[in-house]
């Protein structure tokens, strides 16, 4: 009662607020099966998961690292705690109350004191490969990079921005942090890292999603008096839309830059490239989680990426036709297990139809041309090893009893 009052007084311009996922995104919350991608792996950050004992360790590679940033600044660590606990108030508000009451100022100052600067040694250690001079191993590196993209596990962007202006290290960090090790999702760094306008990202899972949508693109793009809206399954798989005549083809840019081209005969569906590994389910799990927080206004451009891909992934063979088309990298071993990962993660979501209506239309429009049926006639008739020596038996006991029948009324005709 009190989270939908709290829904209803906020500003449709207000910050979204950092939160747990259990305040949202119900429909996922139900299945246990996603309790391995919101929950941290190596590290904790930020007062939500705080405290809790398994991840002890990493408390300590966490204080290694902030001390090795406060190290190479020209201010003493007492300066820099002051001057964050005086100022506590900010980055506090930038958490749902539910998350941090139950914090003193003191006992806050402190974790966004030792998490913040340890995260932006670490991005600076990422983008430098520094990560053994501090002793961190490579496996240890790699699950720290997946919890700094986590809902709940983030800490306000401002607050990163605030803690480099106040070690004087801004200009020499400010280059390492447009890294941020995005390059596992294929998208260029130099492809748009800030916001629409002036505005900024609220915390690094927000800059992860702002690099990887075209923010200039336009949500619906159908025009006004379209009436073919298709439901969701028009997409069809791989499979089928080769049959179709309709090739995939991949294209490296942004994930919501789909779009249908014709070409003479066949259609062309051009598809972001994309990487399946074992971070791919609990990154796109956040980004979507992220969407559905009731106090950020967004289109749903992430879920219904995904409800797209899920569409074309129902079995193993629909994933080795993205692959084989080269838009898919599997990492995961088989396509099986991608085909389940994508049916998984696509599983009660709700996209923004808006979101490729035209690409949808395209397609349907294409599946009624002649042209299209006659490829699907070849495909299911001679589109196997035992289609042309059928065919062409049949065609043979055709012709033989043509010629059969012929010399029957022939030499009937001559008989009279």
């Amino acid at each position: 009662m009190e989270a939908g009052e709290n829904a209803n007084n906020r500003s449709p311009t207000a910050t979204p607020k950092i939160q747990t996922i259990q305040n949202f995104a119900s429909l996922q919350r139900e299945n246990t099966g996603f309790k391995k991608y919101h929950e941290p792996r190596a590290v904790l950050l930020g007062p939500i998961h705080y405290g809790k004992p398994k991840y002890q360790l990493a408390e300590k590679y966490k204080l290694i690292l902030a001390s090795e940033f406060i190290k190479n600044s020209s201010k003493v660590i007492d300066e820099l705690y002051k001057k964050i606990e005086d100022n506590i108030k900010e980055p506090r508000e930038c958490y749902e109350e539910e998350a941090t009451k139950d914090y003193p100022d003191k006992a806050l100052t402190w974790i966004f004191f030792v998490d913040g600067y340890a995260i932006l040694q670490y991005i600076y250690c990422a983008t430098t490969n520094k990560f053994k001079d501090l002793n961190i191993k490579n496996d240890c590196a790699a699950l720290g990079q997946q919890d700094l993209f986590l809902l709940e596990n983030q800490l306000p962007y401002c607050l990163l921005k605030w803690l480099m202006r106040l070690s004087q290290l801004e200009a020499h960090q400010a280059e390492s942090k447009k890294g941020e090790s995005l390059h596992s999702m294929e998208i260029p760094h130099e492809q748009r890292l800030s916001m629409d306008g002036d505005s900024e990202p609220i915390h690094l899972l927000h800059l992860l999603r702002t690099t990887l949508l075209d923010n200039l693109k336009k949500v619906n793009n159908s025009s006004p008096n379209n009436s073919k809206k298709q439901d969701w399954q028009s997409y069809r798989n791989g499979k089928d839309l080769k049959n179709a005549g309709i090739w995939l083809k991949p294209k490296t840019t942004f994930l919501n830059d789909i779009c249908y081209n014709p070409s003479c005969f066949i259609g062309y569906l051009n598809l972001p490239k994309i990487s399946a590994d074992n971070s791919t389910g609990q990154k796109f799990f956040n980004l979507m989680a992220f969407e559905m927080c009731p106090d950020f206004d967004n289109n749903f451009e992430i879920t219904s990426y995904i409800c797209f891909l899920n569409s074309h992934m129902n079995h193993a063979d629909h994933v080795m036709e993205l692959r084989k088309a080269g838009i898919l990298h599997n990492f995961l071993g088989s396509d099986q297990a991608v085909a389940k990962l994508f049916n998984e993660l696509g599983t009660n979501l709700v996209p923004n139809l808006s979101i490729y209506s035209d690409v949808r239309a395209d397609i349907h429009k294409h599946h009624q041309t002649l042209l299209s049926h006659m490829f699907r006639f070849y495909h299911d008739y001679f589109d196997s090893p035992w289609s042309n020596p059928t065919f062409f038996g049949v065609l043979l006991e055709l012709i033989l009893s043509v010629i059969q029948a012929w010399f029957t009324v022939k030499l009937t005709s001559q008989s009279y």
